[in-house]
């Protein structure tokens, strides 16, 4: 393997499925701006390429930006007081005490250097324009790029209007290698090329081309829809059906704008070319706020269609452009928000809205009920991937069930299941707001569900610092559960006092809260409730001096948990209780306890859990005079715990031992030789780290040239056919694939690999063999 060095990527930007085409002027232009200003909005009409502009010129700026670029989609957000939280969820930022999303970022951008990408802003414009000014203000390094379809309004923003793409003039006729200047017939071509791998400019076709792009204007979400019907029509048939629809248009659209119309009338047209099986699920596909899995088509959209013929209709609008198909474990479909638009105003002409609505509703709600009954289970990491995948859907059906009359108790049971994936996730301030919705105003008579959901609202707070809200809440849970009478609906409340109790210092009296309920939880036989006031009841002991009863509060939530394959909070039982028998004077079983939570964390993605990981393996090196080993670790720690938004970690901070090791390791190397070590240990990415404490490299060496990219391991089997020669004809034949779905494989890889040729593909698969 190669010993060149590499530069770390930094940043989320997504790999392009499809080739880029053209704006070289409206790249050159937003660098140019992006420098002198810092705030620039790049606006448009819808199916100009905004988005796709924003994302080339981030992923060209990345070495201008040493702490990344950023990408946060805002389409699918539609509640305001969710948008700071939305975009420190997308920097991968974890809330902390006595900080509100805002205040994170703000916190956690001060000193960085980075380009954040903010897409589809144009449906929060004032929410958005008051979050930007107040990030420019506290961070001098910060750069955002907006896109939208209409400027933000702030001071010191800069825009760019996206022009179409440069189309012939019709006046003047143009050779077959004159047309190659124009950029919307190259795009043309390109997705031409992707339906039909034959295809190609001719003397016989190129006026017909050029036609076709100038009735189109040269808006590029048109042209691709355009060139996607090649499969079943001419271009000459295409130009046909355009021409006679615009001049129909063009009376009846009278006043509109131009561009506009042509936008809406090219969408009406492929609309209209769809079968009316097709028409229905655009429309009802429409409903979705982000990527949708197949399952969740056919149980909401399906209506009188079968199984089988959903998957041929749905195959059918990813050949025709209207859907986009993310692969992964499990693929998930997403339209553009044009075509999604466009499909709710169908929706809502069809009469179908408030029906399909309310089964995306009880979808969801379905779902997350199930993901909390499930959660202390085996599925906990399916559920995790899933609901970071649905999370806008989530978000939808909470939104209807706080909104629509009667419909509150379906939003109780919404939060009741996403709970403990906002725990995880540190969506403190989301979880609150939802709360707050789903429990304002007069919900008649008190109900288990209601005053649960209000104890879970108390906790968030609480782990906001705000123990007025928490206690608030828990005052009035209370009261509804003595109302009611219920002994497991009790236990709730008195578990939430007990954690009420923890926060304020009161350890005696949290300790009796943890201890009076734990018996009616164990006999209510609800293992996420037991285990939660077990982990309360553990924290409560140690913090008083009760190291005992703490390993044995954090042995049976190991105990329970194992068994079920459970992960979140086993990892978290696994560090403190590695910490207590490490205090106990055990090293070797505190690092072996402490290595297991490590992985834990990684599988569940928990930064903060790894950074705590990682600074208890510090400590046990220290103390064993490994001092080189300590200050590493202890520096990959900071530096993971400063990517998660947290520079100061929980067990640093409550336990001591921090600032005595570090003392007793710098006395050992020297302060330079520590210093040196530390920083080491900083400069390590969180795999790295983990693969550090873990002993399963050095970070002394230097980091490797990746040779490895993320193909599915389907791309990577078409990438090998691609080396042996074979054409996306007999790749489909070999894998019994349509032709289409192997050349859509060959874009991905060639998008993936930043290839533009088949024989780059087969000279990476040569050099991947021979490492």
């Amino acid at each position: 393997m190669s010993s060149v060095a590499h530069e770390r990527i930094v940043g989320n930007l997504p790999h392009e499925l499809t080739s880029f085409v053209g704006r070289r002027h409206e790249i050159e232009g937003v660098r140019g701006l992006l420098s002198d200003f810092r705030i620039v909005t790049v606006t448009g009409i819808g199916g100009v390429g905004k988005t796709r502009l924003a994302l080339r010129v981030g992923e060209g700026s990345r070495r201008t930006y040493p702490d990344g670029v950023w990408l946060v989609e805002l389409g699918d957000l539609r509640e305001p007081n969710l948008l700071a939280q939305t975009v420190a969820t997308a920097l991968g930022l974890r809330e902390r005490l006595a900080y509100t999303p805002l205040d994170l970022l703000i916190d956690f951008l001060t000193d960085r250097r980075l380009l954040l990408v903010l897409d589809n802003c144009e449906h929060l414009v004032d929410a958005v324009a008051e979050f930007v000014t107040a990030l420019l203000r506290a961070c001098p390094e910060l750069r955002i790029l907006a896109t939208s379809r209409e400027s933000l309004g702030v001071s010191g923003e800069a825009t760019l209007r996206v022009p179409p793409m440069t189309v012939p003039d019709s006046d003047r006729p143009t050779s077959t290698n004159g047309l190659s200047r124009y950029e919307a017939v190259n795009l043309f071509t390109e997705r031409a090329r992707a339906v039909l791998p034959e295809f190609s400019l001719t003397e016989d076709n190129q006026l017909t081309v050029a036609e076709i792009c100038q009735r189109l204007e040269g808006l590029p979400l048109l042209i691709e829809l355009a060139a996607a019907r090649l499969r079943v029509l001419s271009p000459q048939q295409i130009l046909h059906r355009l021409t006679n629809r615009f001049q129909l248009l063009t009376v009846v659209h009278r006043g509109v704008p131009p561009r506009h119309q042509t936008l809406r009338w090219c969408v009406d047209w492929s609309y209209e070319l769809c079968t009316s099986q097709e028409q229905r699920l655009w429309r009802r596909l429409a409903v979705f706020a982000g990527g949708v899995e197949f399952d969740a088509i056919e149980g909401i959209c399906a209506g009188e269609l079968q199984s089988g013929e959903v998957s041929e209709v749905v195959a059918s609008l990813v050949d025709k452009s209207i859907l986009t198909v993310e692969e992964g474990s499990v693929d998930r479909y997403r339209m553009l928000a044009t075509l999604r638009e466009y499909g709710l105003e169908k929706l809502a002409e069809a009469g179908e809205e408030p029906m399909l609505r309310r089964r995306h509703r009880d979808w969801y709600e379905r779902l997350a009920v199930q993901a909390g009954a499930e959660w202390i289970g085996p599925r906990q990491l399916e559920w995790i991937a899933r609901l970071d995948h649905v999370h806008a859907d989530l978000r939808e059906a909470l939104e209807f069930s706080t909104t629509e009359p009667g419909e509150t108790d379906a939003a109780l049971r919404i939060i009741t299941g996403s709970y403990p994936f906002w725990v995880l996730r540190g969506l403190y301030s989301e979880g609150r707001y939802w709360i707050e919705r789903a429990t304002a105003g007069d919900a008649g008579p008190p109900t288990s569900i209601r005053t649960t959901v209000l104890c879970s609202g108390a906790m968030l707070a609480m782990m906001q610092g705000d123990l007025g809200a928490g206690a608030a809440l828990t005052d009035t849970a209370r009261q509804l559960a003595e109302s009611l009478g219920d002994e497991s609906t009790t236990a709730f409340v008195v578990s939430a006092t007990g954690y009420l109790a923890t926060f304020s210092g009161e350890f005696p009296r949290a300790t009796e809260c943890f201890e009076s309920c734990l018996e009616a939880l164990r006999s209510a036989g609800d293992l996420l409730p037991r285990v939660g006031t077990l982990a309360g009841l553990a924290m409560a002991s140690g913090l008083s001096g009760d190291h005992l009863r703490a390993i044995a509060c954090h042995e049976e939530v190991i105990a329970l948990t194992e068994p079920h394959g459970e992960a979140m909070y086993r990892s978290y039982s696994l560090s403190m209780l590695a910490l207590a028998v490490w205090e106990q004077g055990d090293p070797g079983r505190a690092t072996h306890l402490v290595e297991e939570s490590l992985r834990l964390t990684r599988l569940v993605d928990d930064p903060l859990g790894s950074a705590m990981c990682l600074e208890i393996l510090g400590w046990v090196a220290a103390e064993a005079d490994d001092a080189e080993r300590a200050a590493v670790l202890m520096g990959a720690s900071a530096s993971v715990g400063e990517a998660a938004g947290s520079p100061s970690i929980v067990v640093r901070d409550l336990f001591g031992h921090h600032e005595r090791l570090v003392q007793r390791s710098t006395q050992a190397l020297g302060r330079r030789s520590f210093d040196a070590a530390f920083e080491r240990g900083r400069d390590l990415a969180v795999d790295e780290a983990v693969a550090y404490a873990l002993r399963d490299t050095s970070p002394t060496k230097p980091r490797a040239h990746r040779t490895g990219v993320d193909l599915t391991r389907r791309e990577r089997q078409i990438a090998e056919l691609v080396a042996q020669g074979l054409t996306n004809k007999a790749i489909a034949e070999q894998l019994v694939i349509s032709q289409r779905t192997a050349e859509g494989h060959v874009e991905k890889v060639r998008a993936k690999l930043s290839f533009t040729t088949r024989a780059q593909i087969a000279a990476w698969v040569v050099a991947q063999n021979a490492v």
